[in-house]
């Protein structure tokens, strides 16, 4: 009798129509219709932003909530997700997302990261011994001043008082006192996951790069980059402002790096040992990831790239929304095929509206053309 095939399925969110789950749900009962009998193992991943927590708990780890700070100093629900080995992986997004604004408001030189911090004490609270701090998808451009004060820190301006919320006000920072950080943190092991390396500030900074993302216009985008320059100052002399991934999500990994001791790893990397990837790719004859994009910006530390460069020389192909990248690209980077939504319906808001159905579309495709 031959032996089952198998196949992993892993991949990430569709922005703004299908979480990563969901994609894995709809991929494998496409494969399953169209080759009966193939072992399918969905395996949901993601990079560190939005999605993070989903993708986790799905893998195993438990679910918890949290009532924290959101972006605009309101009262939320967030989670994180706790494993049993004493790792916590903590979801930015999910506190100081920007997916939490109201539609078309934006505060760049206020909104905070202090939930951030909350979900973070949290963690600590629930015993973790390893967090894994997911960054990306923010609202917010404040250094991770907000999260330092949610785990101890203070910071204040010239006569001694606490700073405000944001970015904007660390122009008048004078003293970090760093004395009332949360003891726990020394004994516990940071990692910073994200998909962007770029310095805390100048012009590939956090303020300038991705400030007007978040609603600051050019003007705005000078002043927190000249008030996040104060705030290194301050907090270490500059020294490690210039590191890779200082400036992710707003300037929250130069506090991690500079302040908690966090390591720098790439999101993607991170995500696939967490939710255990190199035990599910073993015995796997074909790979699917995908992302809602196949575009650029996939080459530089997203999810489908990553799970590629993983697959330990397992065949991978890729589904997608949008695909944006040619042939050659998508071969550097290990995918061998990309299949689009959009060879099967031109309209984009249907596209997105009927994802499920078309994704199991695509998957009888995949099925007929690698498992036949």
């Amino acid at each position: 009798m031959a032996d089952t095939r198998r196949v992993l399925v892993a991949p990430d969110k569709f922005k703004g129509s299908l979480a990563a789950v969901e994609v894995a749900r709809h991929v494998a009962a496409g494969l399953r219709r169209a080759a009966p009998g193939t072992a399918v193992t969905a395996l949901p991943v993601a990079d560190g932003g939005d999605g993070t927590v989903a993708a986790v708990v799905a893998a195993g780890y438990e679910r918890r909530e949290v009532a924290v700070t959101g972006p605009l100093g309101e009262r939320r629900t967030a989670a994180y997700a706790l494993g049993g080995d004493g790792t916590a992986v903590v979801e930015m997004a999910e506190a100081s997302g920007l997916r939490l604004l109201p539609p078309g408001r934006f505060a760049p030189l206020t909104a905070t990261t202090y939930g951030t911090g909350e979900l973070v004490r949290a963690a600590l609270d629930a015993g973790a011994r390893t967090v894994v701090l997911g960054v990306g998808g923010s609202a917010t451009t404040d250094g991770g001043a907000g999260m330092l004060a949610a785990l101890g820190a203070r910071l204040c301006d010239g006569a001694g008082r606490p700073l405000g919320p944001g970015g904007g006000p660390l122009a008048a920072l004078a003293e970090a006192d760093l004395s009332g950080l949360d003891p726990r943190l020394a004994r516990t092991r940071l990692v910073l996951a994200s998909d962007v390396d770029n310095p805390l500030t100048g012009p590939r900074g956090a303020a300038a790069v991705y400030g007007p993302q978040k609603g600051a216009s050019a003007a705005e985008a000078a002043t927190l980059d000249a008030a996040l320059a104060r705030y290194a100052q301050v907090l270490d002399g500059g020294r490690l402002a210039d590191a890779p991934g200082a400036g992710a999500a707003g300037g929250v990994g130069y506090a991690a790096l500079a302040v908690l001791g966090a390591v720098f790893r790439p999101g993607i990397e991170v995500m696939l040992d967490v939710v255990g990837f190199g035990a599910a790719v073993a015995g796997a004859e074909l790979v699917v990831t995908g992302e809602g994009s196949l575009d650029a910006q996939t080459l530089h530390g997203k999810a489908p790239v990553g799970v590629a460069r993983a697959a330990r020389g397992v065949p991978v192909v890729a589904v997608c929304g949008r695909l944006a990248l040619e042939g050659e690209a998508l071969a550097g980077a290990g995918i061998e095929r990309a299949y689009a939504l959009s060879d099967l319906e031109a309209d984009p808001a249907r596209c997105m509206a009927e994802a499920g159905p078309l994704l199991e579309r695509l998957a009888e495709s995949i099925a007929r053309d690698y498992l036949g």
